[in-house]
């Protein structure tokens, strides 16, 4: 069975936040939709919403987690911080706040700590190819993270846009991907579905509750639900604390004793 990096990692020690919940949508037939027709010019897709992107060069985020797999629920405490297109270390935390988990993922590499086994895992960025379809990139899992449209994603002749007074919705196909937006009035995402045609294998990611954060929109509550072939993980996350900018710290040393596993 094959389940993206996320649900590896929540399955290893709750570690990444997958996420659950939809957001309440309009009735699509009573809206007034203004249809693209035929294919969208590449650069003009990606310049007409890339421009609502966050434009930060760290981020770092504390939020309170339910991460659940099947019919198991876990409450977490989930610490992210992002360098920009270079890292994205996630710790998570337990109850009495025992760390249980860290990852470090990079353009070129995985590594997981699983602290509750004392047990290492490090894999080039390929390794998560075992699990999700190549056209997963750092990039994309980047852009899930903080609520930002994957010009990754965008860079495809096979996109089209759908508007309505309140609404735009963004379909296309990459690399035996098919993904949606769905975007509010700020063209910030709402909504990001990913599929991976041919395959019993689903993600869809919510963001609600906007604030701005030194000049940041930002998603307080963050969602995301991925689906396999007999297995169904969720989680959801409320952040309490927001930064960007500001200097961030990845610690990821591996004791001795641990086991590493290849």
């Amino acid at each position: 069975m094959r389940k993206s990096i996320l649900i590896k990692t929540a399955l290893f020690s709750l570690m990444i936040v997958l996420l659950s919940g939809c957001h309440s949508k309009k009735n699509a037939a009573s809206r007034k939709k203004n249809m693209s027709k035929g294919t969208i010019e590449n650069n003009n897709v990606i310049n007409t919403f890339e421009v609502s992107n966050l434009n930060y060069f760290t981020f770092s985020g504390k939020a309170k987690a339910k991460v659940s797999l099947n019919k198991a629920s876990h409450d977490v405490t989930a610490n992210i911080r992002i360098q920009k297109d270079k890292a994205i270390w996630i710790s998570v935390t337990a109850l009495l706040g025992i760390e249980v988990a860290r990852v470090l993922i990079t353009p070129d590499s995985v590594k997981i700590l699983n602290k509750l086994q004392s047990t290492y895992i490090s894999k080039p960025f390929s390794y998560i190819y075992n699990y999700t379809s190549e056209g997963v990139t750092f990039d994309i899992l980047q852009d899930l993270l903080v609520g930002n449209i994957s010009s990754n994603l965008l860079r495809t002749e096979n996109v089209q846009v759908a508007s309505s007074e309140d609404d735009v919705q963004i379909i296309g196909i990459k690399d035996d991907l098919t993904f949606n937006y769905g975007l509010n009035e700020s063209h910030r995402p709402y909504l990001f579905k990913l599929t991976e045609n041919g395959v019993n294998q689903n993600m869809e990611a919510t963001y609600r509750n906007y604030t701005t954060v030194n000049g940041h929109g930002f998603p307080q509550v963050f969602s995301l639900q991925a689906q396999g072939d007999n297995i169904e993980v969720k989680a959801n996350l409320e952040y309490s604390k927001l930064e960007f900018n500001e200097n961030v710290e990845i610690p990821f040393a591996v004791p001795s004793r641990y086991k590493v596993i290849n």
